[in-house]
């Protein structure tokens, strides 16, 4: 990927933009017939991007031609279901001693650019680490599928969701233009999802930033901008510098857990919950958004109020077990390096 970066780079420096140098960077208009070579819906996909972003339509045909369909990713997503798993199955899975080992390595070796992100965005060098640790096992696990393979073949072979990968593979070559990258070099998971932090496309555009000022979002192998972005990203979904992200409850009424948030969403404020007989382990404003938590512990069932914090952590990966996994992650990757 570097070798592309380099070259379209230098291109871009010379004011050319990518998708007018499509033989240049093997996109032969004289290549071999793609899977998508003739497709009705890629043909009505070029014309959109042509005519509402101004590509060369000859040469997003021709990128066409390399994309390849991947049975491997319909299969990965048409999978059925887990069977979801309780929060005592959930939590071993990445609240783990080699983690949390991992992410006291990873913030020492960006100790700066962490604390530089923090007091930029109000964001704790924890929860940045924790978020790239939970994701991607710090770089271990990004993903090995072209982006234009995945978001091609889920866009036009996916009917379920074809319109949302649509959207993310237009996302994704505006945002190849704008990086002066390659769009055949960029990988990332079965769905799309890429780099140290996962962004979708249309985060990658939304809240990505270039943390290392060298004028180019990488968060591929860049791990400035990946902690930047992350950041950045928790910053515009609100996050509140210095408030807690959940607490411990007790139910003092033999009704309350009627009360128990359905979905992510906070439907209540915590003066109400309080009113239908939850307990907080902290003093807290009554005035507070919440969400009413029920988990299933090694130790039993355990009661959470999860604060607007929490809500922005959901908002990256809407799960409450994830949004957990990733503060208990952050708390214990805090505690042994030795932060209070």
């Amino acid at each position: 990927m570097k070798k592309g970066m380099q070259l379209l780079r230098a291109w871009a420096a010379r004011g050319v933009h990518w998708v007018g140098l499509a033989g240049a960077i093997g996109i032969s208009g004289a290549a071999q017939a793609g899977d998508y070579d003739g497709s009705p819906q890629v043909a009505e996909f070029v014309s959109e991007m042509t005519r509402d972003y101004g590509f060369a339509g000859e040469q997003l045909i021709a990128l066409f031609r390399d994309v390849e369909r991947k049975q491997s990713i319909l299969d990965a997503i048409s999978r059925p279901a887990e069977r979801v798993k309780s929060w005592k199955e959930y939590r071993p899975i990445f609240v783990t001693d080699a983690r949390i080992k991992r992410g006291v390595e990873f913030w020492n070796q960006h100790a700066e650019v962490l604390a530089r992100a923090e007091k930029e965005y109000g964001v704790p060098a924890q929860y940045i680490v924790s978020i790239i640790g939970v994701e991607t096992f710090f770089g271990r696990n990004t993903g090995g599928f072209r982006v234009m393979d995945a978001l091609s073949t889920l866009g036009f072979d996916y009917p379920p969701r074809a319109d949302f990968f649509r959207k993310e593979l237009k996302q994704f070559l505006l945002l190849a233009r704008e990086q002066q990258v390659d769009p055949l070099s960029l990988t990332g998971s079965y769905a799309g999802a890429m780099g140290l932090p996962q962004f979708m496309p249309s985060s990658f555009r939304a809240y990505a930033v270039d943390f290392d000022g060298d004028g180019h979002i990488n968060i591929w192998n860049d791990p400035d901008d990946a902690i930047g972005s992350v950041a950045s990203y928790f910053k515009q979904h609100g996050w509140q510098t210095g408030e807690p992200v959940v607490s411990r409850a007790e139910l003092g009424k033999p009704n309350a857990e009627e009360a128990l948030t359905q979905g992510l969403d906070p439907q209540m404020n915590l003066g109400q919950l309080r009113t239908q007989g939850w307990r907080t382990q902290d003093v807290l404003r009554d005035d507070l958004m919440v969400t009413a938590i029920r988990f299933e512990g090694d130790q039993g069932t355990e009661y959470w109020v999860g604060l607007p914090n929490f809500y922005v952590i959901t908002r990256y990966n809407r799960s409450a077990m994830y949004a957990m996994a990733v503060h208990q992650l952050a708390g214990e990757i805090a505690r042994a390096r030795g932060v209070h």
